[in-house]
C-alpha cells in the first residue's frame, strides 16, 4: 500500500475513484505582525462557519464532508500541560489512531522506534480531547483516536529548519513502516501532520462542528498568528477523515486535471533523486507523492517536497502553479526566464485552482492562470488580513478596512509574518526570478527546433498507394469530410461533439486510427468552458523535452531542453530530431515492427521495444523515436 492512499474506496466493478472531482470553501485569517491571539483562531472559525454552504454532507445531515484548522503551533498552550523545550526545539505530530487497542500500539511502538533510529527523542502522548456526540452518527462509526506525539531533538545540533526536515523524513518513515504493517483498522492511520512550526485540527466534520469536536480550540490559550481553514466538498474521493484539508502546507479549491500525469512524471523521477539538503536521507522519502486517493493530497506531497528541499514556499507555488507566461510578450525577461526555465524542471499541475498556503512563517494564496476559481482579501487598519473563497466571511467595521481587493489569475498574495508585512506580487516574484541567472542558463543550454540543422526527410510513399494507407490505418469518410477537408480547404477547425455517440474502438471489429483507443480526461464538473480569446492567452501547447536532472538540485543543467511549440511535428522536423548528434543530445530511432503471425508477436515486439528503450536511455540517448 502506498501512502496517503484512500484505502477504503479501491476500484471495485465499474467504479473507480479517479473518476470523482471537487470543489470546496477556503481562507485564512492572519496578523501581519505575527501578533498570537485566540481572537485568530475564533475569527478563523467564523470563517469556516461562513463558508459551510461550500461544504457538503451525506444521508446523514450531521456529517460532514470534512473541514479543518491549521495554525501555528500553541506553545504556551501545551508547555502548560507537558513539560517541553523551547520553541522551535521539538515538533508536534497529530495523529489518527485505529480504535483498536492492540493495533494501536503496534502504530504507537512504530512511532517510538523509528524517532529512536532517527535521532531524535520522543518527549510525551497526549490524547486530543474531543466530544464524540458533537459529530454525525457516520462519522462516529470510522472516528479514529486522535493523539498528539512530541518529538525533540538537541537545540545545538539542529536548527528550526533542520528540524522540520528531520520532521519531515521521520513522518515519511512511519507512514511507509506503517503501511507495511498491513493490519485490518490500517485506514484508521493517519499522520495529519508533524512539524516544529504549524499543527492541523481536522476530520469528517461540519464547520461548525469543529470547535465544539475538539476542545483543545477553545481554550483561551490556544493563541496563534494565523488561521488557515477549509470546508470540503468531496467530488472529488469520498468523505474520509484523512482527506479532510487543511494538510500539511495547503488548503485547496479545486482541481489538478493533469493528475495522473503529474503522478507518473513524480514516480519517474524517484529513480534519479538527488539532494544536497537531504543527503542520503533522500532515498527515505520515496515515494515522493501519494498515488492514489485526493488531488489535493498529492499537492501538498509536491509543495512540501518542494520547500523542505531547499525551496522557498512561494517558489514552489510558482513552480508548480505558473501564470500565463508563453505568450506574455510584456511579462518582465527575467520573470519570463524563470518560468521557462522551471517548464523544463517541472510541468505545470493545471485545473481550476484556488490554493492557500502556509509553512508557520509566511501565509498566502494562489489562484490558478484561468482564474477560474474565487478568492477575495481584505486588510484592517489594525493589521487584520482575511482571504477566503468569497467576501463577507468575517464581520468587520467598514471603516477599519484599509484595502480589499481579489486574487488575480495567476497572481499570489503573500503575508510575511517574519518581515511583518504584505509582500507584493510583483515585488515577491522579481526577488525569486533574480535569486539564479535563470535566462542565462536557458540561453547557454535550451536549444529550438530551428536551431537544428536541416536534413533530408524519407522519401514518402506515392499517392497511388493512399487510399490503401488510409484503410489500413483506419480513416473514414467521416473522417476525411468532416475532419481533414476544413482544415485542408479552408483552414478551419473541425466540427465535433461532447456527446458523440461513436461505439468504442476496442469493441470494433473494424481498423481504427490509434488515437480512437484513447479518450481525453476532462474534468466532470464546476470548469467553465474557455472562450477562444482566453485560451489563446493563457494556454500554450509548448513543451520541452530531454534529459532532466534530479528536481531537488537546481543547476543550469536542468535548462539543457528541446524546446518544441507544439507536440505535432511535420516530417522535415522529425527529420531534424532524428539526426541531432551533439555532445548534450543524441536521438535513436528504434523500429515498432512485428510478425503478425507469429504467437504472442504484438506482446513479444512491446517487450522487446520497451527493453530496448531502456537500454538506450542508459547508452546516453536524450531522445528515443
Amino acid at each position: 500500500m502506498d501512502f496517503e492512499t484512500d484505502q477504503k474506496n479501491q476500484q471495485e466493478g465499474l467504479y473507480n475513484p479517479e473518476w470523482e472531482h471537487d470543489a470546496c470553501g477556503v481562507g485564512f485569517v492572519a496578523h501581519i505582525k505575527g501578533r498570537k491571539s485566540h481572537d485568530i483562531i475564533e475569527k478563523a472559525l467564523g470563517v469556516l462557519r461562513n463558508l459551510a454552504h461550500r461544504g457538503a454532507c451525506g444521508c446523514d445531515p450531521e456529517t460532514g464532508d470534512g473541514a479543518g484548522i491549521l495554525i501555528q503551533i500553541p506553545h504556551e498552550f501545551f508547555s502548560a500541560r507537558l513539560s517541553l523545550p523551547s520553541p522551535g526545539e521539538y515538533g508536534v505530530g497529530m495523529l489518527f489512531l485505529p480504535p483498536d487497542a492492540e493495533e494501536r500500539l503496534q502504530y504507537e511502538q512504530i512511532v517510538e522506534r523509528i524517532v529512536a533510529e532517527e535521532g531524535l527523542k520522543l518527549l510525551a502522548w497526549r490524547t486530543v480531547p474531543v466530544d464524540s456526540t458533537k459529530i454525525g452518527s457516520l462519522s462516529r462509526t470510522v472516528e479514529p483516536v486522535i493523539k498528539q506525539v512530541f518529538v525533540g531533538c538537541d537545540a545545538d545540533s539542529l536548527d528550526e529548519n533542520a528540524l522540520e526536515r528531520r520532521l519531515y523524513i521521520l513522518r515519511r518513515r512511519i507512514q511507509n513502516a506503517a503501511a507495511a504493517l498491513r493490519l485490518p483498522q490500517e485506514e484508521y492511520f493517519y499522520v495529519c501532520s508533524l512539524s516544529c512550526r504549524t499543527l492541523v485540527y481536522k476530520g469528517l466534520l461540519m464547520a461548525e462542528q469543529i470547535e465544539a469536536y475538539f476542545l483543545d480550540l477553545g481554550e483561551p490559550d490556544m493563541v496563534s498568528a494565523l488561521a488557515l481553514v477549509h470546508q470540503r466538498f468531496s467530488t472529488n474521493t469520498f468523505p474520509t477523515w484523512d482527506l479532510a484539508h487543511p494538510y500539511r502546507y495547503i488548503a485547496h479549491n479545486g482541481e489538478i486535471n493533469t493528475l495522473r500525469g503529474n503522478r507518473n512524471w513524480m514516480r519517474a523521477r524517484e529513480a534519479q533523486i538527488t539532494s544536497s539538503v537531504f543527503g542520503s536521507d533522500v532515498k527515505k522519502l520515496i515515494p515522493l507523492v501519494n498515488r492514489s486517493g485526493s488531488d489535493s493530497a498529492t499537492l501538498d506531497n509536491a509543495v512540501e517536497l518542494l520547500t523542505l528541499g531547499g525551496r522557498s514556499l512561494p517558489h514552489a507555488m510558482m513552480m508548480l502553479i505558473p501564470e500565463a507566461w508563453d505568450t506574455d510578450d510584456q511579462m518582465d525577461p527575467e520573470k519570463r526566464a524563470f518560468y521557462e526555465y522551471h517548464a523544463c524542471v517541472m510541468e505545470p499541475w493545471d485545473g481550476p485552482a484556488a490554493v492557500a498556503f502556509t509553512d508557520g512563517n509566511v501565509i498566502g494564496a494562489v489562484l490558478d492562470r484561468n482564474g477560474l476559481r474565487p478568492a477575495r482579501y481584505l486588510i484592517t487598519a489594525d493589521d487584520l488580513v482575511v482571504m477566503a473563497s468569497e467576501t463577507g466571511v468575517v464581520e468587520v467595521d467598514p471603516a477599519n478596512v484599509v484595502h480589499k481587493g481579489r486574487l488575480q489569475p495567476g497572481k499570489m498574495f503573500l503575508v510575511d509574518l517574519q518581515q511583518q508585512r504584505i509582500v507584493s506580487d510583483e515585488e515577491l516574484k522579481s526577488a525569486l526570478s533574480s535569486e539564479h541567472p535563470y535566462r542565462d542558463w536557458l540561453q547557454q543550454n535550451r536549444i529550438t527546433l530551428s536551431q537544428l540543422p536541416d536534413a533530408a526527410a524519407e522519401q514518402h510513399p506515392d499517392h497511388h498507394s493512399l487510399t490503401t494507407r488510409q484503410n489500413i490505418f483506419g480513416y473514414t469518410l467521416e473522417d476525411l469530410r468532416f475532419i481533414l477537408q476544413p482544415m485542408a480547404v479552408s483552414g478551419e477547425q473541425p466540427l465535433g461533439s461532447m456527446g458523440a455517440d461513436n461505439p468504442l474502438a476496442v469493441l470494433s471489429d473494424r481498423p481504427q486510427l490509434l488515437y480512437n483507443y484513447f479518450k481525453q480526461l476532462f474534468a466532470q464538473v464546476t470548469n467553465p468552458p474557455i472562450d477562444p480569446i482566453r485560451e489563446d492567452l493563457v494556454m500554450s501547447l509548448a513543451d520541452y523535452i530531454g534529459r532532466e536532472g534530479s528536481l531537488l538540485d537546481p543547476g543550469p543543467q536542468h535548462a539543457r531542453m528541446l524546446r518544441l511549440d507544439s507536440p505535432v511535428l511535420e516530417n522535415r522536423e522529425l527529420e531534424r530530431l532524428r539526426h541531432l548528434r551533439t555532445a548534450s543530445f543524441r536521438s535513436i530511432t528504434l523500429p515498432m515492427w512485428f510478425f503478425v503471425e507469429q504467437e504472442n508477436g504484438l506482446e513479444n515486439a512491446v517487450e522487446h521495444l520497451c527493453q530496448a528503450a531502456a537500454q538506450a536511455v542508459r547508452d546516453g540517448y536524450s531522445f528515443i523515436i
